[in-house]
Parts: structure tokens; sequence; C-alpha cells
């Protein structure tokens, strides 16, 4: 996919997209309305090659994929844009049956409805924007191992994967990307909580949005 100065990319998601990004009184594409993480790392090359691409990060701290669904008119679709990236799953399960409040979170069925019904929106409104779908992903430690994350995420991530298929320009395989990369430092290095990335583990997100994204 090549990404252009015309370009305006919007980043969907959680607390792993928005990364402590300032909401008022930050100018749009600016570091503070960036946030901290992955996203920041991605905006800074792409403005690095191309001067006048847009970036805006709107992921909340929190949501799962129903909260996507509250917010989608407005943080989505009426930005209008060109590249829309989407990385949402972890609290779906974290919520719900990790807390062992079933009730808080997403059952896989809702999950896979839920999500692929905003995509077919956004396909419809949006005819020309180009879907990146990033697998939701834990690494084995801290709260992952505390709680029940398991198998319930690995199941959530095999429905994305499959939603990705169906929809995505490009799929983004964040759980392969940390397992990789476990194999060369202890997990709690890439994200000490199992579900929230280090400084490194933000870099290699965005190293691994840019390969899938500029390669497709």
């Amino acid at each position: 996919m090549r990404l252009t100065a015309d370009d305006m990319l919007v980043f969907q998601g959680d607390s792993i997209t928005d990364v402590g990004r300032q909401r008022a009184g930050a100018a749009e594409s600016s570091a503070e309305a960036l946030g901290r993480g992955y996203v920041l790392s991605v905006a800074g090359r792409l403005q690095m090659d191309q001067p006048g691409a847009a970036v805006h990060n709107r992921g909340v701290s929190g949501n799962r994929v129903t909260d996507l669904r509250d917010r989608w008119a407005e943080d989505c679709l009426a930005l209008e844009p060109t590249v829309l990236s989407v990385l949402i799953g972890v609290n779906d399960t974290w919520h719900g049956t990790a807390k062992g409040t079933p009730e808080l979170g997403t059952p896989l069925e809702t999950f896979d409805r839920v999500y692929r019904e905003l995509l077919e929106e956004t396909r419809s409104r949006l005819p020309a924007v180009r879907l990146v779908i990033g697998e939701p992903f834990v690494l084995a430690c801290g709260a992952v191992l505390e709680m029940a994350f398991q198998p319930e995420m690995g199941q959530r991530a095999e429905l994305v994967r499959g939603i990705a298929a169906d929809y995505a320009d490009v799929f983004v395989p964040y759980q392969s990307v940390f397992d990789a990369a476990a194999e060369r430092a202890a997990p709690e290095y890439w994200a000490a909580d199992g579900v929230h990335p280090s400084v490194a583990g933000h870099r290699l997100m965005a190293d691994a949005w840019w390969a899938a994204v500029t390669e497709a």
C-alpha cells in the first residue's frame, strides 16, 4: 500500500492505541495529540517521508468493540479517513471473562457481529477507504497469567483474522510479532502486564504496522 502526502490516517482502538493522547488543546497530528505509543512512531515515519500527511489518534483507554460502535460516527466516519487502522479486542476479554464478570465483556459471537457491522458501515459510507486490521494480542506474563485471559483471547484473535480476511486491505499479525519477540527477550520486556507494551513493545508494533502496510 502506497501512503502519500494526501492521505489521512485514523487509528482506532483502546489504551494500546490511546497511550495518553491529549484530547483537547492539541493540534491534530501533533505529538501531544498522537500519544506516546506506536501511533506516534508511525506518524513520525510517515510525515518524514510524506510531509503533509495527516494522522489522527482516536484510541480510548478501556474501550471494547461495543464502545467503538457508540462513537464510530463521530470518531471515525466524520473524519473521512483514507486509511483506517483498527486494533480492538483485549478489553472485551479483560473486562469480562478475565475478571470473572462476563456481563461486562463482549461474548465472542457479539464481538464478531459488531466488528463486522462497523466495517460494513465504513465500507458503505467510505468506499475508497483502505482498512488496516490489527490482531489483538497478549503476552504470557503479568495480568494475563494472573487472570483468565486464555483461551478466550486466542479465540478472539482467530475471529479477527477471519474478519480481516473478509474486509481488510492489510492485516497486522501482532500476536505473531510479539511471540517471536518473546524468544529474544522475556515477555515482561515487551509488556510488563502482558497487555500494555513497553517503549520497545510500541516500537515493535510500529515497525510491524509499517512493514505490513508498505509491503501490502
